[in-house]
């Protein structure tokens, strides 16, 4: 089996400010990751609509689909889509639900993939998106055939807290 490893690109959060979303997130040098999610970071929809499900604690988006979004004129920046952890060096697909990974220098933080995220109208609050809301989400999650793609990214569990740094490792645990 090939080996799964990367780089953590960017680590993004967006504290909380009053009567707006989690969107879009600005990023930071390092990070600590408790078993909520990384400390700081502020997310309404986790927060008041999803119980703080530990499911959810973070989400995951490779810096290479947002570079296939761009390229499909799309001027998305990092953070823009609510992504706490921006990848480097693993395509979407090398995440699926129930895939381990080890985080940071140290590879002292374990998260595990639990499902992948839903595009949603919230989206719409992206200056490029707005009214285009519709057309932005068939652009996220498509179905060709009986599969659905969807490269809206993944939520993770935290299994382990840590630290993470932005150029830090990103290791597929294998077993």
């Amino acid at each position: 089996m090939e080996e799964a490893k990367g780089q953590i690109y960017q680590i993004n959060v967006k504290h909380e400010t009053e009567g707006e979303r989690g969107i879009p997130k600005f990023p930071i040098k390092s990070a600590l990751v408790s078993l909520d999610g990384v400390m700081g970071d502020f997310n309404r929809y986790r927060t008041e609509n999803n119980g703080r499900d530990p499911d959810s604690a973070l989400l995951l988006i490779p810096y290479e689909t947002i570079q296939q979004l761009n390229e499909e004129g799309w001027p998305i920046n990092i953070g823009d889509l609510g992504e706490n952890i921006t990848t480097f060096g693993l395509d979407y697909d090398s995440f699926q639900v129930g895939n381990r990974y080890l985080l940071g220098f140290g590879k002292e933080l374990e998260i595990q993939i639990s499902r992948a995220c839903t595009a949603c109208k919230n989206l719409a609050s992206l200056p490029y998106v707005g009214d285009k809301i519709a057309e932005f989400v068939r652009t996220l999650t498509w179905k060709e055939g009986d599969d659905v793609k969807n490269r809206r990214g993944w939520y993770a569990r935290v299994l382990k807290e840590g630290q993470i740094e932005t150029g830090g490792l990103i290791e597929r645990i294998i077993k």
